[in-house]
């Protein structure tokens, strides 16, 4: 873990459990593509860093989640580096606390509070400031979280972020997170078409060619539709249908997996909602959800 992995002359990426990218700008001069997911894992890059006698001259950020933002707060503290965010993401990179207020729906109690799911503050720049490395690429990267974003190196090498989980993590979870489905399969197609001597996406092998993969993912995506589609074949409440949707895929509830895959189904429903494959009722009070 936290092994360092050369790619290019000019790509990394620390083989962690959200990988971190490293751009090497110049011989001793390097930017992170994401942080970590806490204090530790920011130690860790700097021991690295130091290793190889490398500035860090920037943090780039794909997204806000705090397994990937986890380490800014260290990592600036210590090297007085800008970190660069775009959109939404940079809203949340600076105030950590929307993550798990946004994944709740409201002021997130203690059990929600915790670096899993809030990273520390730390001070941003956008993407427009001077001091982001214009050779670099942005990829808007939508679906999993609001505006995230892969990077395409000058050497062409592409970071993709969380767009694609592999197929251990699927089987393990279950649910993966998204945020917007239909802008998540649209993502799926847009990175299928890409062309990259080597793709590096955070929750799955780094692989010159991802299309199986990326199918994988886009019928796991289908699959969670259907599956709730016949669990609303009957009106139901929310809960019930998180509930069935634990019990069906065999998944153990507690506070931040209730938030997670919560939102999620909320996205989802949302999603075939607006395809015209589900139905909103109220009744007696209650929002019940229906298969038309």
């Amino acid at each position: 873990m936290y092994e360092l992995i050369q790619l290019s002359e000019q790509a990394y990426y620390i083989d962690c459990p959200a990988k971190i990218g490293i751009y090497r700008a110049a011989p001793d001069g390097v930017y992170l593509i994401d942080s970590g997911s806490d204090k530790d894992a920011g130690r860790k890059v700097r021991q690295i860093l130091d290793k190889n006698n490398w500035q860090l001259k920037g943090i780039l950020i794909t997204h806000s989640n705090a397994d990937h933002i986890g380490g800014n707060r260290y990592l600036q503290s210590q090297t007085g580096c800008k970190i660069f965010a775009g959109g939404i993401e940079a809203a949340f990179t600076k105030y950590p606390v929307l993550e798990p207020s946004f994944l709740y729906g409201g002021w997130p109690c203690r059990e929600l509070r915790h670096k899993f799911l809030m990273a520390q503050e730390s001070e941003i720049s956008d993407f427009s400031d001077p001091d982001f490395p214009k050779e670099v690429e942005i990829i808007p990267l939508p679906g999993h979280f609001f505006d995230m974003v892969g990077f395409r190196l000058p050497d062409s090498t592409v970071f993709l972020a969380d767009c694609i989980s592999s197929r251990a993590t699927l089987e393990k979870y279950a649910v993966p997170f998204i945020y917007d489905v239909g802008a998540y399969l649209e993502t799926l197609d847009k990175v299928e078409a890409l062309e990259a001597p080597m793709f590096v996406p955070s929750h799955a092998g780094a692989a010159p060619d991802l299309r199986e993969l990326i199918q994988f993912n886009r019928a796991h995506v289908h699959q969670i539709s259907d599956r709730l589609a016949e669990i609303c074949r009957e009106p139901k409440p929310f809960e019930q249908i998180l509930q069935a949707l634990f019990k069906s895929y065999g998944l153990q509830m507690d506070f931040a997996q209730y938030v997670l895959v919560g939102s999620t189904v909320r996205s989802f429903l949302a999603w075939l909602h607006e395809q015209g494959r589900m139905e909103a009722v109220f009744a007696d009070a209650v929002l019940l959800w229906k298969t038309i």
